[in-house]
Order: C-alpha cells, then structure tokens, then sequence
C-alpha cells in the first residue's frame, strides 16, 4: 500500500510498510537508534506480531486494521506538546464521524471506545531533555475488521466491522490522519 494522496510537507513523506513486523513502535525506535531515521517517517504494518499498547500491554494486529506509529522531531517546550494524545484521538474520532457518520468516544487519555469497548489505542512516547521535548514516537491500533478476539480481551475490545458492519478505507483513513494532524502540530509548535 502507498500514500498518494498525503498534503503534508512531512509526515508519511517517509513511509515504510511491512506485511508483517514485530512492532511499528519498536521499528521506529530502531530507526532513531541506528541514527537512520527522518522526520515525519511513518511505519505502518499489516500484521503486528507483538503490538506495543500502554503498560506494557501487546496490541494485537491482525490483516485488515489499522496499526501505524510516526516520528516527529519537535525540539520544542513541552509545554507546547501537552494534551497531545487527545488531540489525535479527537481527530481519529473526527474522521470516523466525517467520514462515515460513526460516533466513537474518548476515554482520556489514550483509548477511543464503543459500547464500553475499545476499538482503539494511542501509544505516545518522546524523548525530553531538561523542558525541551526533542521528538515524539506516536503509535496508533485500531480495530477495523477483526471479528475474533483472545479470551483475555473479548470483553473488552471490538471492532468497527463488528459494531458498525462496515468497509473502512485504510489508506484514505491514515492519510487523512496525516493531514489533518499535521496541520494541527503546525500551529503548536514551528516546524
């Protein structure tokens, strides 16, 4: 899968996909370690192996949902980044109700749910020196076609395909994503 239709100056310009990969996260910490990474590269797989959630927590991603994680070189206050895992999961939550008239809901700071269960996650790690955050890692799951989910996690987990029984465009979803965020960093910080 390619990004064609991404308006950003940056993020997604860098884009890696795997059909299958341990973590997306992981793979970008990688990257920062090798000092091989640029700004605004995003990784995107279609299967997750070992999926980082909160915690400590594996988040489970199976073919045909939605798992991605994206570096951003912010070198900014922290300050200016604070309050960011909402804002992306009130776009995630936005484009879900442009795009296909789904109401989801937020439960802060990083979980976006429905019928009190999760549908998906927002996995936000920096690297801050004294009061500047250098950049950020954000990873993002979300349940899109599952339809079977593991003992430990069936009562609390779904999917848009389960509870709604519709197609989502994955392409069309992560570059509108992009975008959107994006443009919503830009008036944060200067970039």
């Amino acid at each position: 899968m390619k990004l064609t239709n991404l308006e950003t100056e940056f993020l997604g310009k860098n884009y890696i996909f795997y059909k299958e990969i341990d973590s997306t996260q992981s793979e970008i910490w990688r990257q920062i370690k090798e000092g091989k990474i640029e700004n605004g590269t995003l990784v995107m797989a279609d299967i997750q192996t070992e999926g980082k959630g909160t915690h400590g927590r594996i988040w489970h991603t199976n073919k045909n949902n939605i798992a991605f994680s994206f570096y951003i070189e912010t070198n900014c206050n922290t300050e200016k980044i604070s309050g960011i895992t909402i804002e992306i999961a009130k776009i995630i939550v936005d484009i879900f109700k442009e795009e296909y008239n789904i109401k989801l809901n937020i439960k802060e700071p990083n979980d976006i749910m429905i019928n009190n269960k999760k549908i998906c996650g927002i996995l936000t790690e920096s690297k801050i020196n004294s009061k500047e955050t250098k950049f950020l890692v954000v990873g993002i799951g979300i349940n899109i076609e599952e339809q079977n989910f593991t003992e430990d996690i069936k009562e609390l987990a779904t999917s848009i395909k389960k509870e709604f029984g519709i197609e989502i465009d994955i392409k069309k979803f992560v570059e509108t994503f992009c975008n959107t965020f994006e443009k919503s960093l830009k008036e944060r910080i200067k970039i």
